[in-house]
């Protein structure tokens, strides 16, 4: 190393690849651990952390023995380069670790990563996944040792066969269960933990997902449980929270009017599909989706994967890890991911494109938090929040979503209120009773030709 490198290295200060030590110490060797287990580095002995140089001693033997110590003391052995460079006549000791291929490395059975400018002890969950991605590995592809193959339904299979034909178009001449060999989902004919998430044939204790529609912070006026097949559990998801959600119809030149909901339904499907393939299925908990009149909350288990940073993601600085290869790789055969790394860019570029809502990400609580939220800019917004409060005081959530659509459609028919509410239409005709008795809404003109009109 030049000295001029080394005068800038000091004069920047300690980061995620530099660190100063006064003396060579069992905690150099933790470093170069950190650094093998992350990016690699430089460990500058001789100055202090407030960059003074004090220099160090040495004799002959010193650099082989400090070598040979931490050889002796990291799993697998890491030999640092080691170099001396005088600066204002003082000798210092500059050792470079460069990034270890087999992680994770030890130190006396210590298992350490570089965050920022310190190193932090691994945690047993960051252990495993350093050694899966080392291995080109993940948990979605180790053998169930609590499920077998009679657990899994062979219509699943079939069906997400016929998708991939579908999407494909190629047909595919294998039994069900030689194609899921084929492509790993069965291993030496045991039940992986992903197959078994795909195509579970009943009760799912590992998929669980909470959803709710809530009117305050405690007050739940509708929730759903799901413990199903991932596959299945998209479409429900979805299926739920578009119930949920205000439509308006935009009046057009063709006689099919145009749907336009207040949240950008591609976006929330990217978010369920990232929550489901990326969710960390060894946390006990569950993911959770709550649905408010302002915003709507995804909170799924496990946080950033591969060592990403909330910045990073942010600035679009990353190279996309997935944390569940098997899941992720049967998803894009069937089509509900098109590419790797691409769904929080087009989350945000949907929001931004339709306009009135933020997008928020989050590390809390041991997981990952997305928030969609209505933006309040104008006097408009006031008062229609004072009136939907008013109104919602005295009615239910769908009674409610049936008001917004008899704003929007006045000649919407009840046979189409129940597909778009998801409920019988008989009802929709006791809700539409409901609320002409209590003066919301009344029928104008005939039953055929007439049109609804909310008072």
């Amino acid at each position: 190393m030049e000295k001029e490198k080394l005068l800038k290295l000091i004069e920047d200060g300690e980061s995620s690849t530099i660190e100063f030590k006064t003396s060579f110490s069992k905690d150099v060797i933790e470093t170069v651990v950190a650094f093998a287990n992350t990016k690699g580095g430089e460990i500058v002995i001789g100055i202090s952390p407030k960059k003074e140089i004090i220099g160090v001693s040495f004799s002959e033997e010193s650099l082989q023995i400090w070598a040979n110590e931490i050889k002796l003391n990291t799993t697998p052995n890491i030999i640092p380069e080691i170099e001396l460079i005088e600066l204002n006549g003082k000798y210092m000791a500059v050792m470079s670790v460069s990034e270890y291929p087999i992680k994770p490395v030890a130190c006396k059975n210590k298992y350490f990563k570089r965050v920022l400018n310190s190193n932090h002890l691994m945690s047993a969950d960051e252990i495993a996944n350093e050694h899966l991605k080392t291995i080109n590995s993940s948990w979605d592809f180790y053998p169930d040792p609590y499920h077998t193959l009679e657990d899994i339904s062979f219509e699943k299979i079939q069906a997400f066969i016929k998708r991939i034909e579908s999407r494909t178009g190629i047909s595919i001449i294998l039994s069900p269960f030689e194609f899921l060999a084929k492509l790993e989902f069965i291993r030496d004919n045991k039940l992986t933990f992903g197959s078994y998430l795909l195509f579970v044939k009943d009760y799912c204790l590992i998929s669980d997902i909470q959803i709710g529609r809530f009117k305050s912070e405690i007050t739940i006026i509708d929730s759903a449980s799901l413990r199903a097949d991932i596959i299945t559990e998209v479409e429900e998801v979805i299926s739920f929270i578009r119930k949920h959600l205000m439509v308006e119809y935009i009046i057009t030149s063709t006689p099919a009017h145009t749907e336009r909901f207040d949240y950008p339904l591609d976006a929330i499907r990217e978010i369920v599909i990232n929550m489901i393939v990326h969710r960390d299925y060894r946390e006990s908990s569950g993911s959770i989706i709550k649905i408010f009149d302002n915003r709507i909350e995804f909170y799924n288990p496990g946080k950033l994967y591969g060592g990403i940073s909330l910045k990073d993601l942010l600035e679009d600085n990353y190279t996309s890890q997935t944390r569940n290869k098997l899941i992720a790789n049967a998803f894009k055969e069937i089509g509900l991911i098109e590419r790797y790394g691409s769904g929080i860019k087009r989350i945000r570029s949907l929001c931004e494109s339709h306009g009135g809502i933020s997008v928020k990400f989050e590390e809390v609580f041991n997981g990952f938090r997305v928030t969609l939220e209505k933006i309040k800019n104008s006097v408009t917004d006031k008062v229609t929040d004072k009136v939907t409060d008013k109104v919602t005081d005295k009615v239910t959530d769908n009674q409610m979503i049936i008001i917004n659509m008899i704003r929007q459609n006045p000649r919407i028919t009840t046979i189409e209120m129940a597909s778009k509410v998801g409920i019988s239409q008989r009802k929709i005709k006791e809700n539409l009773a409901k609320l002409k008795k209590a003066g919301f809404v009344k029928r104008v003109g005939e039953e055929k030709k007439g049109h609804w009109e909310v008072l």
